[in-house]
């Protein structure tokens, strides 16, 4: 959120091992992190020594720089080429090793190696011919989409793409944690036309974005043969993978993207709004939007998915910080919920990592309150997302965070089963044998943990219900809240055109 790393402190052994998950969800997901473990004693080694594990060596798996100061002395010139390793270039995880008789040992003052901290990370351009290149393609365009990535979030590059949209006139794509970069209720936002922007687009620009499994991998059926792609990234080894691009501009994203505008305000381009490829994306668009607002205004019970997530959009903040994980929850959520402001939204990410959410709020939370005290988090989970982390509840009303979390309660991963549905199973013998692995405990009162803490619970089955949960937990400001929203186990997503997940034809 603020391009600092992140700094965690773990113990030993286990306590490294559990941190490994972690490491490796900041450096797949780009994002900078020091991780600073314990270890058994030097002259311990290959004894068998309490907790012993080869932490360095696992660590480079994980890790941008896995290392272990060679003495106390050295230790502030490792943290220096920790902090600088983590932020520069394309940011990641770096682990920091300090074997346990370090503790005791003493050092002369005079002997330490003290260093400065690095200078920001540079910022690089690209070269002038390929700004000219790319510009030059993206003239000669008919069927043109910008896709933002988390990228573009990260060097905080939300004006000089506005104003790329903006002098352009492109259609752009948000990825899932950059929504917001450029607002998603802009004109020009064709999220609610995803499949159709990606399929048919004849130049696509990636401005931070990876052609990963999330843009499946810029392949047909997803994308057209002869799409010409146009690639910025901070990363030289990111470009050309899975796609042959038609430009590669290697820097910056803010900087590069001044780059492109300045290169249009020579040559002015302005894509016409009433383009053939427009009205496709327009009618696309509206046809998906008509289909979602049907199910967001059924009045059965139980609730679906898009009445719970209708009802939360017209009463939570504008400018509130959004977690977001689970399955159909975070997929419907991340189309329901619009996200007005960058660096708003955290979700599973590149990674796909359940359990990050309470984490991610509490973190996120502890940066509100510090500087934008009136800001809400609200972190919106799976009942089986909640399930991986729940006891963060207690860190939440320990520290008395303004955090607000929705659990999206369909008594299970996907689909569940109802009550009734549950006792019927239970007649053919035991649970462990009898029922899917997919279902959980049906109408789990998960509210009553927030209230055994000190928080405060509800626990909704009508839309009504919810309004009156969401309007005193919000009004409410100095009390973590957490709303369980039962809806129908067998609530599903609207139809797509294609699985969320792109796999192999071999």
């Amino acid at each position: 959120m603020n391009k600092l790393p992140g700094v965690c402190l773990v113990v030993s052994g286990p306590g490294f091992l559990h941190a490994l998950g972690g490491m490796a969800n900041a450096t797949v997901n780009c994002w900078p992190l020091i991780v600073i473990g314990g270890s058994s004693d030097r002259n311990q080694e290959t004894m068998g020594a309490f907790q012993e594990f080869p932490q360095v060596e696992a660590g480079r798996l994980y890790n941008k720089l896995s290392v272990r100061p060679s003495s106390l002395e050295a230790i502030p010139a490792v943290i220096e080429k920790a902090v600088r390793t983590s932020i520069y270039g394309r940011p990641g995880s770096c682990y920091i090793d300090i074997p346990g008789d370090f503790v005791t040992l003493q050092v002369n003052k005079s002997s330490v190696k003290y260093v400065e901290c690095c200078l920001p990370p540079p910022i690089s351009t690209a070269e002038s011919s390929a700004v000219s290149r790319a510009t030059s393609v993206i003239a000669l365009s008919k069927q043109p989409l910008l896709i933002i990535g988390k990228g573009a979030a990260y060097s905080h590059a939300e004006n000089n793409i506005r104003k790329l949209v903006d002098l352009c006139g492109l259609p752009f794509l948000p990825t899932p944690m950059a929504k917001g970069v450029v607002p998603d209720n802009h004109p020009n936002c064709v999220a609610a036309a995803r499949s159709t922007a990606l399929q048919h687009a004849d130049v696509i620009i990636l401005l931070g974005a990876r052609l990963n499994w999330i843009l499946h991998f810029g392949l047909p059926p997803r994308f057209r043969k002869d799409v010409k792609v146009i690639q910025i990234d901070i990363c030289s080894e990111e470009l050309g993978n899975n796609v042959r691009p038609a430009a590669t501009l290697l820097g910056d994203i803010n900087a590069v993207t001044g780059q492109l505008l300045e290169e249009f305000s020579k040559r002015s381009l302005k894509y016409p709004s009433n383009s053939e490829w427009w009205k496709r994306l327009r009618e696309t668009m509206l046809n998906n939007e008509e289909r979602s607002k049907g199910l967001a205004l059924q009045k059965s019970l139980p609730m679906n998915y898009y009445t719970v997530f209708h009802h939360i959009r017209e009463l939570i903040p504008k400018d509130c910080i959004l977690v977001s994980e689970g399955a159909n929850t975070m997929d419907i959520g991340r189309t329901m919920l619009p996200n007005y402001y960058p660096r708003q939204r955290l979700d599973a990410g590149t990674f796909g990592t359940m359990g990050v959410g309470l984490g991610f709020a509490i973190a996120a939370a502890m940066v509100a309150k510090d500087r934008t005290p009136e800001k809400r988090v609200i972190c919106i989970e799976g009942d089986s997302a909640f399930g991986f982390s729940g006891m963060e509840v207690e860190t939440i009303c320990r520290y008395n965070l303004p955090v607000l979390i929705i659990i999206i309660n369909n008594n299970g991963i996907y689909t569940g089963l109802g009550a009734d549905a549950w006792k019927e199973m239970l007649k053919f013998g035991e649970p462990a044998t009898c029922v899917p692995p997919v279902s959980l405990l049906p109408n789990s009162h998960y509210e009553e943990i927030m209230s055994a803490f000190g928080g405060k619970g509800y626990f909704v089955k009508t839309p009504e219900e919810l309004q009156n949960a969401l309007k005193a937990s919000l009004t409410d400001k100095q009390t973590p809240s957490l709303i369980n929203v039962m809806i129908d186990p067998q609530s599903d997503r609207k139809k797509q055109e294609f699985p969320w997940l792109t796999r192999s034809n071999l």
